[in-house]
């Protein structure tokens, strides 16, 4: 079987200036990270479908990715793969203390001496630490400072909302939450009233913000929640396309009221299904 090595000597001579594929030398940073988002989410929506047979292919893909950038440091003298795997390794020894006391990847295991509660706060206090090692001016960092800004917006909030409520910037539980969200739909309805388009655009804003707070209260993964939606969606509208193909009569040319009868009876057999 090929190994890591392999693939590495594989990527360099993919992005060799005279040899190479004309495709992956003319690559960059910026131009790989739409495929590099598309990868995890490849991965993501394997594990969801709960497709193993296609997980290992989708896993390296996704590796590629990691090889592809260090490949890029390589040639920039900035870092090599070796370097990736390093400082992972490093961290990861270091955020975990209770496995690794004296920092020895390889001392003799021990049994953990904290428990999960106690190893998150240890987590985050050493995350914390790491993040004013890295600020420029200390009196300047933020709780926030190491969210990134790349992230879907969906995952976003939920990872601002965690991080604020570590200091009690949050609601005690869900009903709150509840009343919340029906504070912003009312916002919603009163910017349409006055038609105004930029303020609907940011009351809906800050409505899916609160769905999202509910969702979080409600230990709901909003991004897992709103794929199984979208995948519920998709798949309720096939079965209407395939009802109307079956009785040849085009999509177009049914009124809604049809169509959400059709949609009502995939809910129906989705319920008796299950």
């Amino acid at each position: 079987m090929h190994n890591l090595q392999d693939l590495l000597h594989l990527m360099a001579r993919l992005r060799d200036p005279q040899f190479g594929c004309p495709w992956d030398i003319k690559q960059t940073y910026a131009s790989i990270v739409p495929h590099t988002l598309e990868e995890a989410y490849e991965v993501a929506d394997a594990i969801e479908r709960g497709d193993f047979d296609h997980l290992q292919g989708e896993l390296g893909d996704l590796l590629f990715q990691v090889v592809y950038y260090s490949q890029l440091a390589r040639e920039e003298g900035r870092f090599e793969f070796d370097g990736v795997v390093d400082s992972i390794t490093r961290k990861l020894i270091r955020r975990h203390p209770h496995v690794f006391p004296t920092g020895d990847l390889y001392a003799p295991l021990e049994t953990p001496r904290l428990d999960e509660a106690q190893v998150k706060q240890r987590w985050e206090e050493i995350k914390a630490e790491e993040r004013s090692e890295k600020s420029k001016v200390p009196e300047q960092l933020s709780l926030l400072d190491d969210v990134p800004g790349a992230l879907p917006a969906l995952s976003r909030s939920i990872k601002l909302q965690k991080r604020t409520a570590q200091v009690g910037f949050d609601w005690p539980d869900a009903l709150p939450v509840f009343d919340k969200v029906r504070e912003e739909l009312d916002e919603v309805l009163e910017s349409m009233a006055d038609d105004d388009t930029d303020g609907v655009a940011e009351e809906v804003g800050d409505l899916l913000f609160s769905v999202v707070n509910l969702a979080r209260h409600l230990k709901v993964d909003p991004e897992t929640a709103l794929r199984a939606a979208n995948a519920k969606f998709e798949r309720r509208f096939r079965f209407i396309e395939q009802a109307l193909r079956e009785t040849r009569r085009p999509i177009e040319n049914c009124t809604l009221e049809e169509l959400d009868a059709l949609w009502g009876e995939a809910k129906r057999q989705e319920k008796n299904a299950s």
